[in-house]
């Protein structure tokens, strides 16, 4: 088994869970002292007409290796189908009287490899996939990758520039987009890797991306749908502009640096760091004779006065009552600006008195609208002004702001600099200081799709956990602002909108309005497309497809439904739409959940699912968002990452400072169980890896426990085909107990998505009852009566493999199977519900083995950490990922 065959050797951010030290990357299981894998007969595979798995039935390693027992089991899952809605059953027939299950992965971008936010969604969406699977709904868990155009068109930008030193200009749109698609098949499959090397439960024969064909075409469904309801529609109005990236960008993609006072800040394009946090005060000059020869403001943005189309006042401050229907004069361009009383102005910010610039400013831009101002931009879409006069014409905008300081003086109206603490929006993507710019736009009209979207958090027909951001999202919805769609980019879904220009003085602008496809010059072939509309025009016309693109969360606003193959009228569509939950951290319930909400109400006339589910948000020990730049998202292969050489230099320091000896083998177990224990509801977690150290040595623990167990058993043991009550010693009827109330208490707890009690449960069970006491104690003697599968099964949920490799060192009478769960329920109600499990698979008194495998049904370790309770029993049958019965809902017994 080589395990770069399963992707263990890539260079991926999670890396560090296997240990690996950046080598070759291709590991062996002798290389990992582990010797060969071992042979076992599986005689009750056949007769479940089920492939081999892996073979785990030599003698176990010492202690507990991770690579060994998450390197087997996940491509045998796959094969078998275990993961899909339609195993053991046909969708065709009666609806699953217990139930359906529906969840999306939040889709990851295919910007490079999956960090720990990622692997917390996993662990948490794959234990409550699993939980359900094992309650026996009909469980679907829909895996999928998003293009993110920003994001994704940085880092292939940033390649290129390192590797062939080209921009995206010099190399063409086409060739620019056929570097990004390969970007993505190469990153796209590495994460598919990785969420299999995590044990997610997904159907990937369902696995989608946003911009495959069918998706594409959702996408230009609903444009036109929305924009043929008026819910779509284009504007001029003040967006946040990325000079860098030559684009709008998101809200969620703008970082707010906040400054205490004056601080000199790096700009990219600028050798010279730029001085931020102050106000410049300078006059301009009344127009007319009076009392008071000028009007003295403030600003912060000095370059942008070349733009000011007036200045403001409060209506009462008793300051500038006598300049009410006053102007004052430009002393660069000559102009005259008309003095406003607007109650929008600060009487104590600056002077009193603001200048106006409505082409870059949001509140200035609402002025303007109220008073009937000009919106003249005078810093282009590069950053360099524009529309202004010599020698400020091309310049930076924040070399003009020196220029124009050193102007200001020059001419006496300079009136003084004071520091002024304030809030500097930086684009998260390039790190450029954002400017706000006037800019032609497409937007989405979100009033009353917001109010729907609050009404049905209102009326409990969506529900929130924890219930603590209903007052967030009630803030948002009932305050919200229209949504810019477009994007001045070239990788995403192009916005299927034209534009008609005529060469023809006669025609009045806007007197036409047509469509097309695609194109330049239109030739006769088209005219019949266009009809009455164009007349005599022909051949005196073009057709122009709109260059922007749309906005990422757009597309993934409609995931929930076109996953399904929306708009078409599918089976799946139908069979699993609206999904049961919507699992996703808190940071984007706006910018993602919300809008699928609006999405999925306006287009489909439901929502999208009827549950969400939002995580904290995942930092390291010492409270940093994990960003490779700080060194802290514990990734190895920092050489081949897109960082610049201080980003690099910073990240290999904060590596060698926070990890001095390396970075310790943990394990998928020991870090999905790690990050539920950390998940208590509405805080954000300080990942340590010590804590998650400390979980691999309870796989340890449980690893050991079953071997115990395994040497007391004897290869000649066999599974007794009915527990008698009557034969139970106190010491199992006690342990009994015990396991019955871990096993109820887990339950409870993922109910309540309380997955912090979930994994105590289990911890506290198997420790310091099980292990501290039964075993300890000597009962192993009275093992042959117990009988159950419990723990390794409760296991199963949270540490998959684990139980499959522990308890498949016995035979193939392990993999048997002993019926419906519910068949034999009553046989131990009195002990707290266990009978169920002790009959499942009739392993008699095996204290830890049966223990083991029991939980592993249950969906207790099993949900958390997938692949342990497989590997340690052996995972032979369908047992492990199907369903046996009603084994929660028993438990009331």
């Amino acid at each position: 088994w080589a395990l770069s065959e399963l992707g263990l050797g890539s260079q991926l951010s999670l890396n560090w869970v296997w240990g690996l030290s950046g080598g070759s990357g291709v590991l062996t299981l002798p290389e990992l002292g582990l010797g060969s894998p071992p042979e076992l007969g599986l005689g009750s595979l056949s007769e479940l007409g089920l492939g081999s798995p892996p073979d785990v039935c030599s003698p176990l390693p010492d202690s507990y290796s991770p690579g060994y027992v998450e390197a087997a089991w996940y491509p045998w899952w796959e094969g078998e189908g275990f993961f899909k809605p339609e195993f053991g059953v046909s969708l065709g027939s009666t609806p699953n009287p217990r139930g359906v299950f529906v969840m999306c992965l939040p889709p990851p971008n295919v910007t490079g490899t999956l960090h720990l936010g990622h692997a917390l969604t996993v662990a948490i969406q794959d234990t409550l996939t699993r939980w359900h699977r094992m309650r026996g709904l009909t469980t679907l868990w829909v895996p999928g990758c998003d293009h993110a155009g920003i994001a994704t068109q940085v880092v292939v930008e940033r390649r290129l520039q390192r590797q062939r030193g080209l921009s995206r200009h010099q190399l063409g749109r086409e060739a620019f987009l056929g570097e990004v698609w390969r970007w993505k098949d190469e990153k796209g499959g590495r994460i598919y890797q990785q969420l299999r090397r995590l044990g997610a439960s997904m159907d990937w024969e369902r696995a989608c991306f946003t911009m495959d064909p069918g998706m594409s075409r959702a996408v230009t469904e609903a444009f036109v749908r929305l924009h043929e309801r008026g819910l779509i529609y284009r504007s001029r109005r003040i967006v946040h502009w990325s000079c860098a990236l030559r684009s709008a960008i998101s809200d969620i993609e703008v970082e707010k640096k906040e400054l205490g006072g004056r601080t000199l800040l790096k700009v990219p394009g600028y050798s010279e760091p730029v001085e931020f946090g102050v106000l410049v005060a300078f006059a301009y000059p009344l127009e007319g004779a009076g009392e008071d020869p000028e009007l003295v403001v403030a600003t912060t943005r000095l370059e942008t006065m070349l733009g000011d189309e007036a200045v403001a006042v409060h209506p009462e401050d008793p300051r500038y009552q006598h300049l009410r229907g006053r102007f004052v004069l430009h002393p660069l361009t000559g102009r005259r600006l008309p003095v406003l009383h607007d109650a929008f102005v600060d009487p104590a910010f600056g002077t009193g008195a603001v200048k106006i610039t409505p082409a870059h400013d949001a509140a200035d831009f609402e002025v303007g609208q109220r008073h009937g101002l000009g919106v003249v931009s005078v810093i282009g879409e590069d950053g360099t002004m524009v529309n202004v006069p010599a020698p400020f014409q091309g310049m930076p905008r924040f070399q003009a702001r020196s220029a124009l300081l050193e102007t200001l003086k020059a001419r006496g109206l300079f009136r003084g600099v004071t520091e002024n603490p304030m809030v500097v929006p930086i684009c998260s993507r390039s790190k450029d200081v954002l400017e706000p710019r006037a800019v032609p736009q497409w937007f989405v009209r979100c009033q009353g799709l917001a109010e729907a979207a609050a009404a049905a958090v209102r009326r409990g027909d969506l529900k929130l956990h924890p219930a603590t951001h209903a007052r967030t999202w009630f803030t948002w919805m009932d305050n919200i602002r229209d949504w810019c769609i477009s994007r001045q980019l070239w990788w995403g879904h192009r916005i299927p909108a034209y534009f008609i220009t005529i060469d023809d003085p006669a025609v009045t602008p806007g007197q036409v309005r047509g469509a097309g496809t695609s194109g330049s010059h239109l030739g006769s072939h088209l005219g019949s497309h266009l009809g009455s509309h164009l007349g005599s025009l022909l051949g005196f016309f073009w057709i122009f497809w709109d260059e922007d693109v749309l906005d990422t969360w757009f597309s993934s606003g409609l995931f929930p439904f076109s996953v399904f193959g929306w708009p078409e009228q599918t089976p799946d569509l139908e069979r699993f739409y609206p999904g049961s939950l919507l699992e996703t951290g808190h940071d984007i319930l706006f910018f993602w959940v919300a809008r699928m909400v609006m999405l999925g109400l306006a287009l489909t006339g439901k929502l999208p699912f009827k549950e969400v589910y939002l995580h904290a948000i995942v930092r390291d020990a010492h409270g940093r968002k994990m960003s490779k730049s700080l060194g802290n998202e514990l990734h190895q292969q920092l050489e081949s990452s897109n960082l610049d050489p201080a980003e690099l230099e910073r990240a290999r320091e904060g590596q060698k400072r926070d990890f001095p000896e390396g970075i310790p083998e943990c394990g998928t177990d020991a870090l999905r169980f790690a990050l539920c224990a950390y998940t208590a509801q509405g805080r954000d977690i300080n990942l340590d890896v010590g804590r998650v150290l400390g979980y691999r040595h309870f796989c340890n623990k449980v690893w050991n426990g079953a071997k115990f167990v395994l040497r007391a058993l004897g290869g000649g043991w066999r599974p007794l085909p009915k527990l008698e009550v009557s034969r139970l010693s106190l010491a199992d009827r006690w342990i009994r107990s015990r396991l019955s109330r871990a096993v109820r208490g887990c339950g409870a707890a993922l109910g309540a998505f309380d997955f912090p009690g979930a994994t105590t449960a289990v911890h506290g069970f198997w420790v310091y009852e099980f292990c501290d006491v039964y075993l300890v104690r000597g009962h192993l003697g009275t093992l042959g009566t117990l009988g159950t599968l419990g723990t390794l099964r409760t296991l199963g949920t949270l540490v998959p493999p684990r139980p499959c490799t522990a308890s498949g060192c016995t035979s193939s009478a392990t993999c048997t199977w002993y019926g419906d769960i519910g068949d034999t329920e009553g046989t131990l109600g009195t002990l707290g519900g266990l009978g169920t499990l002790g009959t499942l698979r009739g392993l008699g008194t095996l204290g830890t083995l049966g223990t083991l495998r029991g939980l592993e049904t249950l969906g207790t370790l099993g949900t958390l950490v997938p692949p342990r309770p497989c590997t340690a029993s052996g995972f032979m049958s369908s047992a492990m990922c199907t369903w046996y019965g009603d084994i929660w809902g028993h438990w009331g017994h």
